[in-house]
């Protein structure tokens, strides 16, 4: 009781009531808006972001970045496409594609773990390299006509009323808060991102946990990308451009430091919530794409610049009352 009170005063419970606000608002805007149909279909048209935003928060809670995630959707939905059209079946497609992405976050994770070249760097280096593959395998071409049960898989329920990347979603969220929140790999991953120097001497693997990390950001992004070719039912080169912007707000926004070490699950989940329902309620509303990307980008300033001003403002005012303090004691 004393911990879900002391998370209610916290950077979480400002985002639950930032997120009921937006709820209340657009529920009177549209009165459809709480129903079943409208809220499966909140989360179906950025399923593939969200899904790639539980892993960023390992790599940011780690004192990392990926800015390749979106990119590396893209490169393996583009690689099954590819391989589908030259007469490899669909399921090796799939499989391939996985594994592409398997590679690409152990390149990644090489490079940073290994090496030691700074994160943004290399992603940002693979941002451009992984787009430039998935431009080369179909240029200006656009890819579909899969098989219909493929299709059907991204764009029909698979159980009730749910869709089957929706379920996807919900089973990586369960396993991503047992293990950020309540495992000993968990705790690995603040430990080095407060300070990797301490970890190391401390015998944390810092190398292994980063390698593990990245492989599963290729990993998770690829089925990510891959469950979108299955929703949309068509490959472009551009596919999920873009989508990284969306990705690291929703980390961020969570109360994710982006100098690593803090954040939690549970305030990431309440910012993709806040994500999704602000995106749904401006396209109830007419509000165009341009514009909702515009109001993303001033979220993820503003999730970085809220909660350093908070700290600041608390550390300061401990400063004031400790000289306070001192002042009356002398």
């Amino acid at each position: 009781m004393r911990r879900s009170l002391e998370r209610l005063k916290s950077w979480e419970g400002f985002l639950l009531v930032v997120l009921l606000g937006i709820i209340a608002f657009n529920s009177l805007q549209t009165p459809a808006y709480l129903s079943v149909g409208n809220q499966i279909n909140l989360f179906n048209l950025s399923i593939e972001k969200i899904i790639v935003a539980l892993v960023m928060t390992f790599i940011i809670i780690n004192a990392e970045i990926d800015l390749s995630v979106a990119s590396m959707m893209g490169f393996s939905a583009c690689a099954m496409a590819y391989l589908y059209s030259i007469g490899v079946p669909i399921w090796a497609g799939f499989l391939i594609g996985l594994l592409i992405g398997v590679l690409g976050g152990a390149f990644n994770g090489f490079w940073i773990a290994k090496v030691g070249l700074p994160s943004l760097v290399v992603t940002l280096a693979m941002l451009i390299g992984f787009r430039g593959f998935a431009r080369v395998l179909l240029e200006d071409r656009s890819i579909g006509d899969f098989p219909e049960w493929f299709d059907t898989l991204g764009q029909q329920p698979f159980i009730g009323p749910f869709p089957l990347a929706l379920i996807i979603f919900f089973i990586l969220l369960v396993i991503a808060i047992i293990i950020l929140q309540y495992s000993g790999f968990g705790r690995y991953v603040y430990v080095i991102g407060n300070s990797s120097d301490v970890a190391r001497y401390s015998g944390v693997k810092v190398q292994r946990v980063k390698m593990i990390l990245f492989v599963a950001s290729g990993a998770i992004s690829a089925l990510a990308g891959l469950l979108f070719a299955a929703r949309l039912g068509a490959v472009r080169g551009d596919l999920a451009l873009g989508f990284e912007l969306d990705i690291i707000t929703m980390v961020l926004l969570g109360g994710v430091s982006i100098f690593g070490g803090s954040g939690s699950m549970f305030g990431v989940l309440l910012s993709i919530l806040i994500v999704l329902n602000l995106r749904n309620g401006m396209s109830l509303s007419n509000i165009t794409g341009h514009l909702q990307t515009g109001v993303i980008g001033i979220l993820l300033i503003l999730s970085v610049l809220i909660p350093n001003a908070t700290q600041y403002a608390r550390t300061l005012w401990s400063r004031r009352t400790a000289a306070a303090v001192e002042i009356k004691s002398t």
